[in-house]
């Protein structure tokens, strides 16, 4: 068969493909042209320099091509403003030698009720998130796998007078929620098997020590770390967060797979429903701080965790509400925490970063004297299950003095089945 009849037959074989996109110059072209339609993509590669952007509401792209972006400068694929968009089957990728990029691959703006569905993100290594939403409502993501999101890169915190230096670090964050509302992840698979954290990985990179600092320690900052101008905490990004305090809002992720992440799950949000994940080597299983209120944590497998598994406690965004309107504080609490269980705690990749001086389950003091503390939070029904000797000092820390005004106050274990660390159950009497 002859090359041209071989062209005709596979656009014959997509007739959907052959009549929306033949005759246009590349593929934006053809999005161009046709606003609010939903385009197949046929299979095979398709590089591009320059980002993809939908056009029209009702717009889409549909697999099995893959895009390949050449460019590190620009993402793979952009939407923006637009409501009814369909995502679906198509892979997005970066060219070897580009993978390490400063954009995100799948980056959503303004948009309504966007569905991605069963998208493949792959080898797109940036400090952004491989899939980003920002300010977008009634985003659906389900079923998408996303592969090695994670760089080497410099954390520089020197413009906030909290921290005021910068460190070098592994960053990178597979799906990125951002100032957007009625978010839906289900079902996906976020997983990083380059950047995993050894010993070697450390020395190869510098990773934690710092590249400079202010003339003045930061406020958040212990003198002993500020002379010595190391941190701990080089595993920066997480799997899945979800951020903008005050904004983001009514967020479910439900059923997904995080693997190999720094943080695996981080909130910033309110209303949020974190239940049947399974997390799995991650430093840290999951946090929510910064005015976090209302989450329901249940149902998840915490497998491999380092530091601690679940978190709860207040950062440098929450504040209390005005003296009138208590309505208006970024308070965190008002959460559930059930039927999770936590195995092999201490058992990860990063545990001789952490070492055992460590819990599954912590309850912390907040960042800024003005942070209201963690109220209110009911703890049910969960399992820390350990084989052998146990790598943690308490099964659950409380932080902050008895009945201190910044200590976590309302806290109420119910059912819980708690292996204990090697000094015991917690570091005080849990309250019930």
């Amino acid at each position: 068969m002859r090359p041209r009849s071989l062209a005709l037959a596979l656009l014959m074989a997509a007739p959907v493909f052959a009549a929306e996109l033949t005759g246009y110059a590349d593929l934006q072209a053809a999005l161009d042209a046709q606003p609010g339609k939903v385009l197949t993509l046929p299979a095979g590669d398709h590089r591009i320099s320059r980002k993809l952007v939908l056009r029209g509401d009702g717009a889409g792209l549909v697999g099995p091509g893959r895009i390949i972006q050449e460019n590190p400068d620009e993402p793979v694929l952009e939407i923006d403003g637009l409501k009814d968009v369909l995502l679906r089957d198509v892979t997005l990728t970066r060219a070897p030698g580009k993978t390490v990029a400063r954009k995100s691959a799948l980056l959503a703006i303004r948009c309504a009720y966007l569905r991605i569905d069963q998208v493949r993100i792959l080898d797109n290594q940036s400090p952004t998130g491989a899939l980003a939403l920002r300010e977008c409502r009634f985003a659906r993501v389900t079923g998408c796998l996303i592969r090695n999101y994670m760089r080497v890169s410099v954390d520089d915190r020197t413009h906030s007078p909290d921290w005021g230096y910068a460190f070098n670090c592994t960053d990178g964050t597979g799906i990125q929620v951002t100032a957007s509302q009625g978010t839906l992840l289900e079902g996906n698979t976020v997983v990083e098997d380059i950047y995993r954290p050894t010993e070697a990985l450390k020395q190869a990179h510098q990773l934690g020590v710092w590249t400079k600092k202010n003339p003045h320690k930061g406020n958040l900052v212990s003198q002993s770390a500020w002379d010595g101008g190391y941190t701990d905490s080089w595993q920066q990004g997480s799997g899945i967060v979800v951020t903008s305090p005050e904004a983001s809002d009514l967020t479910r992720i439900l059923g997904n797979h995080i693997e190999n992440a720094a943080q695996g799950i981080d909130l910033h949000a309110d209303h949020v429903i974190v239940a049947h994940n399974v997390i799995v080597n991650s430093f840290m299983g999951m946090k929510a701080m910064h005015g976090s209120r209302n989450v329901l944590i249940t149902g998840n497998q915490f497998v491999k965790n380092a530091l601690w598994a679940i978190g709860l406690m207040p950062g440098a965004a929450a504040h209390p509400g005005q003296p009138d309107k208590p309505e208006t504080a970024n308070a965190d609490g008002g959460s559930v925490i059930s039927a999770n269980i936590i195995s092999d705690f201490g058992h990860g990749d990063a545990h001789w970063i952490w070492g055992d001086e460590r819990s599954p389950f912590k309850f912390d003091t907040g960042q800024q004297p003005d942070d209201p503390p963690l109220t209110d939070v009911v703890i049910q029904g969960n399992l820390l299950h350990c084989v052998g000797p146990p790598r943690y000092r308490y099964a659950v820390i409380i932080a902050g003095p008895v009945d201190g005004p910044k200590t976590p106050r309302g806290l109420r274990f119910q059912g819980n089945s708690l292996a204990p660390g090697k000094d015991g159950i917690a570091n005080r009497k849990l309250p019930e």
